[in-house]
């Protein structure tokens, strides 16, 4: 089969479009920069998952009059005003509202609270721990037992809260290569981390339950200090 790299790649363009394609595009851009600055946002790390809906709002009214020559660039400036207002009108009811809020942004989620998993012990979230450990990784977090509490926010970031060095417990541990030696068999005694709940038992030899989320997946738990 042979292919007709000049229809692929250029088809019907001429050199009169592809200005007004880079004109296009330029102005559009400039107006997804200024709604965006008019917005109040700084940076994308501050963004929920409504302001998400905004932004792919954005993009998708900005991305057709860019290229497509039958579609004229005030409409989209029409759409990037009413959107722009629609979230004027909502960020002014969810501040003054709290119940609005919530509905609007959801609620933040305890994830750790004294040296525990207390999220996996629920069925109604969407939580992944392979990335909350890569999180907890950036932290210099080695185990779980370091760390009092953790939070995620409304808005995806997570708020750790130590413990001081005299009262870290024995802990899950995080690193990948610790954390693979996982095992339901137990072949010496000493104390040993729930790899779903993060747990810590002294066990025996053998198989155990955990006492708090009944699964029967261990690991050696560590109590390293924190390297700050």
């Amino acid at each position: 089969m042979n292919l007709d790299w000049n229809k692929i790649l250029i088809g019907d363009l001429d050199f009169g479009f592809a200005v007004e394609i880079m004109i296009r595009t330029l102005v559009m851009f400039a107006m997804v920069l200024l709604i965006l600055r008019l917005s109040g946002k700084k940076g994308v790390r501050q963004l929920s998952l409504f302001e998400v809906a905004i932004i792919i709002s954005l993009g998708s009214a900005a991305g057709d009059p860019m290229f497509n020559e039958d579609v004229a660039i005030l409409p989209a400036v029409l759409v990037f005003a009413t959107i722009l207002l629609l979230y004027r009108v909502i960020t002014y009811f969810a501040a003054k509202s709290e119940r609005f809020e919530k509905v609007l942004e959801g609620d933040c989620m305890y994830i750790i609270e004294k040296g525990c998993l207390v999220v996996m012990g629920t069925n109604d979230h969407t939580f992944a721990k392979d990335e909350f450990f890569a999180e907890m990784r950036q932290q210099s977090i080695e185990h779980v037992g370091q760390v009092r509490t953790a939070i995620l926010e409304t808005n995806g970031n997570i708020s750790f809260y130590y413990y001081s060095d005299e009262d870290v417990k024995y802990g899950l541990p995080i690193l990948p290569k610790a954390y693979e030696t996982r095992s339901c068999d137990i072949h010496a005694s000493g104390k040993y981390a729930c790899t779903f709940c993060g747990n810590v038992e002294k066990l025996s030899k053998g198989q155990h339950e955990c006492k708090c989320c009944q699964k029967k997946e261990w690991v050696v738990a560590i109590n390293t200090l924190r390297l700050s």
